[in-house]
């Protein structure tokens, strides 16, 4: 905040050094999970870089997917892929084709298609950002890890288990010798892991992956961060598969506060969180608090529906 008080003083509220600004506390806003600060700010710096550099500058494009990036935490994927698609465009334009922000802009337009269950659409991307960085790169880059981990995250949600497994761990591996042990990238790829060990069954295996991503998380973007709601909701998914119900619904209970918060009350996380703890709530006899959660995920899934239409 001061950097960007002293870089409009001083230069203007027009200048690109301002933009700069703006965009390195969106981007603080962002990684806190308070999109509601952060949404004008990238605004305001994708304004004045098209207006200072023109509409094909490296630099708009990163507004570009930054923004991109803002609404695709908040489930607003009708509004991510056009602004995906035009940085990628820039980014190609400018760079040529091999150069790794092109691998981040199909990384990032991979991501969303993912989101959206597009699979097929969502693979040959995260496979050409993988070729670009693992030649463009050192084997043991984070962005080559984040290939690795995002091509799992595809096979994953195939049931591709076996094609899945390998790619995680060698992320894995990666992060924590680039990153170090306690990075939230590292705390990404352990509730990866642990959850396709979960999917399988192997929850002796999931467990411990899950607590420690959640120490890591917790410890390193705060204990209300969407991360930390992503690791207590799979860590209960972990006790209430093996019907340690007591365990399991104070981390619902907390999720589901968590990404109300984060992210709005309608928002796909939302759902998700419902639907699991409405779950643990019929298994426990509690079935018109059940039916209460279960017509709520609903009404946000038909929302959902509506606004973001299947192609």
């Amino acid at each position: 905040k001061r950097s960007l008080a002293i870089d409009e003083k001083a230069l203007g509220p027009e200048h690109p050094a301002v933009a700069t600004s703006l965009n390195n506390l969106a981007l603080i806003y962002d990684a806190q999970g308070r999109y509601g600060e952060a949404e004008p700010l990238h605004k305001r710096a994708l304004a004045i870089r098209e207006k200072a550099l023109g509409p094909e500058h490296p630099d708009v494009a990163t507004s570009l997917n930054n923004l991109a990036g803002l609404y695709r935490d908040q489930g607003r994927y009708a509004e991510v892929e056009p602004l995906h698609k035009r940085a990628l465009a820039i980014w190609e334009k400018a760079l040529g084709l091999e150069h790794p922000d092109v691998a981040t802009s199909l990384n990032n337009l991979a991501e969303l298609y993912r989101a959206q269950g597009k699979y097929a659409e969502s693979e040959p991307l995260y496979q050409r950002a993988l070729a670009i960085r693992e030649k463009a790169l050192r084997p043991e880059h984070p962005d080559v890890a984040t290939s690795f981990n995002n091509l799992a995250l595809i096979y994953d949600a195939q049931g591709r288990y076996g094609e899945a497994e390998p790619l995680y761990k060698r992320s894995l591996a990666i992060w924590e010798k680039a990153l170090g042990p306690v990075h939230p990238d590292v705390a990404t790829s352990l509730n990866n892991l642990a959850e396709l060990y979960r999917i399988q069954g192997k929850y002796a295996e999931a467990e411990p992956l899950n607590k420690r991503s959640l120490v890591i998380d917790e410890k390193a973007l705060g204990p209300e961060h969407p991360a930390v709601a992503t690791s207590l909701n799979n860590l209960a998914l972990i006790y209430d598969a093996q019907g340690r119900y007591g365990e399991a619904e104070p981390l619902y209970k907390r999720a589901l506060a968590i990404w109300e918060k984060a992210l709005g009350p309608e928002h796909p996380d939302v759902a998700t969180s419902l639907e699991n703890y409405a779950d643990l709530l019929r298994k426990t006899g509690r079935v018109s608090e059940a039916k209460e959660m279960e017509a709520r995920a609903k009404a946000i899934r038909a929302k959902y529906a509506k606004e973001n239409p299947a192609e």
